[in-house]
């Protein structure tokens, strides 16, 4: 077993097998080590977070290597059988069929005649790695991953199976489909299965009751949560006249949901999010408004907002007319019943935060009310109509002054140069001595392909494997935000917010804590320097 550093305050434990990976978790599950967080299985590893003002990593490292030392019981007990009807028609059965030198009518059988089991959940809710018995039926990941692939997708990828809980981003091999909904926040439990869980795929028609849903349609439920429509709200409100670009409801996340496959999500800057409640004297961990820009609200009775991060005009027009008021970035400041704020394009950095006194009251889901875009988790994206009523009033009074929000003259516009730190690892040695010096030396521009998933990363020249690895293929391990992931093209793509949970693809280093939030107000254009700490 070997202990590796996955970021400032997360180690991957590595060991030898998934039964291993299993004991580990469940021994950190059943004996917690103070100041260690939900531990995330992977197919051979263990990733741990902790907080080092609590524990230092070298202490966390020897009690990890001496539990994982202890041998599985083997006393576990099979779990129940899920069957998963299955159209086999998947945009890369061909090839999946080709690689082996199959016929497609072998790659039917093969998969539906395996006995696979749910290893370990994780890249999204209610996403199980099934594990099955035929070691022949290995197929290596996709070079460059999709960005959109459709629900109830069945796939293939190293020596596992899986079916896409909701669209999303993925790599992995699409063989079919199904209508089986592996994730539904209204049950209890949401998730289909568990570590343990028997599956077995049925070859199906598409005349099948039950598995005649066009592909692509959601296969998970969400509840919006927002209240729609015009009208007043006991504590006052905000109605969403304009939604602009990408506003989300946004708070610090739902941590400790790994067991669920869930990532913690929240504000991609959260800095941001907590001075914006701080000023108008919120907790800090209030949910509020994340936006890309071009937000027009209206209020309904008196409230008081404050907005955030990156720079942008704001100006207030009262009811029934007059000249527009400007507002200051990060100072609160009272709307009046009827008034109208707009919130610009921001001229550096990419997001906003509008925080509203009282906090925005609308239904949380798993403990928080933050909007996780890959998971389909939390409130929908806000649209022209709805109505956001604030929470009970807090104790705190407005702040005078802002305090612990990025200077806005420090964020970067499209063109600029900014430079982030870097942990090296988990997997650094997966790359050659060149691939390390051009992580560092060269500059990547953030793409416009990127999103609160991730940064999607372009350089000059891609960072290569070493040729011992060259076309391995990664059991899919815990990914921490800020994680430097590398697929087979070696062009990075750096995790934010509502990263994947697990993933396959190596990951070279990843962006300490403290400076994840310059990540999340990187723009499309702008570049990035990296310096190895």
């Amino acid at each position: 077993m070997r202990v590796r550093v996955a970021r400032d305050d997360v180690l991957l434990v590595e060991v030898a097998d998934l039964a291993a990976a299993t004991a580990l978790h469940r021994s950190l599950s059943s004996a917690p080590v103070p100041g260690v967080g939900q531990p995330v299985p992977g197919a051979r590893t263990v990733l741990v977070p902790f907080d080092p003002r609590v524990l230092p990593a070298t202490t966390l490292a020897a009690e990890l290597r001496a539990r994982a030392e202890v041998p599985p019981s083997g006393t576990e007990q099979p779990g129940r059988l899920v069957e998963v009807p299955t159209v086999y028609d998947g945009a890369d059965l061909d090839g999946v069929a080709a690689h082996h030198g199959w016929s497609v009518a072998e790659v039917v059988r093969r998969h539906t005649g395996a006995r696979w089991t749910v290893g370990f959940v994780g890249f999204a809710p209610g996403f199980g790695y099934l594990v099955g018995d035929d070691p022949g039926l290995v197929v290596p990941r996709r070079a460059s991953p999709r960005t959109r692939v459709p629900a109830g997708a069945v796939a293939l990828a190293g020596p596992y199976s899986g079916v896409y809980p909701r669209e999303s981003p993925g790599g992995w091999q699409i063989v079919g489909r199904t209508a089986v909904v592996t994730w539904d926040e209204r049950r209890d439990p949401p998730a289909l299965w568990v570590p343990g869980d028997r599956v077995r795929f049925v070859a199906v028609r598409e005349s099948v009751r039950g598995v005649s849903a066009p592909f692509g349609t959601s296969g998970s439920v969400r509840q919006s949560g927002l209240p729609n429509g015009a009208g007043s709200a006991e504590r006052g409100a905000l109605e969403v006249l304009d939604p602009g670009v990408q506003t989300l409801v946004q708070d610090l996340g739902r941590p400790g949901r790994a067991d669920l496959g869930v990532a913690t999500s929240g504000a991609a800057d959260p800095r941001s999010l907590r001075a914006a409640n701080r000023a108008v004297g919120n907790p800090v961990d209030a949910a509020a408004l994340e936006t890309l820009g071009g937000l027009r609200l209206r209020a309904h009775g008196p409230v008081v907002v404050a907005v955030t991060g990156a720079p942008t005009p704001l100006s207030t027009v009262p009811d029934g007319g007059g000249p527009a008021r400007p507002h200051r970035l990060g100072q609160a400041f009272a709307l009046a019943d009827g008034d109208e704020l707009s919130i610009g394009t921001p001229t550096r950095g990419l997001r906003s935060y509008l925080a509203l006194r009282g906090g925005l009251d609308v239904p949380a889901v798993l403990g928080s009310r933050a909007t996780d875009v890959l998971a389909g988790l939390g409130p929908d994206p806000v649209r022209a109509g709805t109505l956001l009523p604030a929470g009970p009033p807090p104790s705190a009074a407005v702040a005078l002054t802002t305090t612990g929000a990025p200077d806005p003259a420090t964020l970067p516009a499209p063109g600029d140069v900014a430079t982030l730190p870097l942990v090296l690892g988990p997997r650094d040695d997966w790359f050659t001595p060149e691939a390390l010096r051009l992580l560092t030396e060269q500059e990547w521009e953030v793409t416009a392909r990127s999103n609160r998933v991730g940064l999607r990363l372009a350089g000059a020249a891609p960072l290569d494997r070493r040729s011992a690895v060259a076309h391995a293929e990664l059991p899919s391990e815990g990914c921490v935000t800020g994680a430097l992931q590398v697929p087979p093209d070696g062009q990075p793509v750096l995790f934010l917010s509502d990263h994947p949970l697990t993933g396959g693809y190596p990951v070279v280093a990843a962006v300490p804590t403290a400076d994840l939030w310059v990540a999340g107000q990187m723009p499309p254009g702008a570049r990035l320097r990296f310096r190895v700490t």
